[in-house]
């Protein structure tokens, strides 16, 4: 049903083709430098240690900073997050505890890519996304940018906790405030769906 809309989106993002599975150095500088800010301050506030404790016991845990451009409330203070970033809508880090994955799923607007980091150094070559056919493994690359709306698959079927940033971008286009301003009126129907959205995640604050 949503296929006419990402169509227009497609055609709005022109000339920027949407590779569906990208390279960093494919996305504008600007683009570039908004993440690799995101990741320096990841880093530099140490969370995983701090995330760690909040996990306990549960399977998987979100904690989300940023949602659609709107700034969180979070036990978890990282005030880079909330940096008004022109590019960068959301930010949240998706923790896998061990023998856990997610069924095959995809998400619904092609307004935004998907950005995923791996904060924590994995060892395994079993803690992986799965995206169609390509496998990308954390161990490799700590760095995945992708379409969502591609069917994809997380896995960790390994001993270690996994901690991945989860964040999602503008898509390259000569008409950024356009794209923001169709995904900020996003945000009000998206919201009502949110609990459907995470309902076999752990929502940390």
């Amino acid at each position: 049903m949503l296929a006419p809309f990402n169509l227009f989106i497609d055609l709005l993002c022109l000339p920027y083709w949407n590779r569906g599975i990208y390279k960093l150095e494919d996305l504008p500088q600007t683009h570039q430098d908004e993440i690799n800010s995101m990741i320096a301050a990841a880093h530099k506030s140490d969370l995983v240690s701090k995330l760690s404790a909040r996990m306990h016991d549960q399977k998987r845990g979100m904690m989300f900073f940023k949602w659609y451009g709107k700034n969180l409330t979070t036990s978890v203070v990282v005030p880079e997050f909330h940096h008004p970033y022109k590019y960068i809508r959301t930010i949240g880090v998706s923790i896998f505890n061990k023998k856990q994955k997610t069924g095959k799923h995809f998400g619904p607007l092609r307004i935004t890519l998907r950005v995923l980091y791996n904060i924590n150094t994995i060892h395994s070559d079993k803690v992986f996304i799965k995206v169609g056919t390509h496998i990308h493994a954390w161990r490799d690359d700590k760095l995945f940018i992708f379409d969502d709306t591609l069917q994809h698959q997380s896995c960790n079927q390994s001993d270690e906790v996994r901690y991945c940033m989860f964040v999602d971008i503008l898509r390259p286009s000569l008409l950024p405030g356009v794209l923001s301003a169709i995904l900020s009126g996003v945000r009000f129907v998206v919201a009502r769906f949110n609990a459907a959205f995470y309902k076999h995640w752990q929502m940390l604050k």
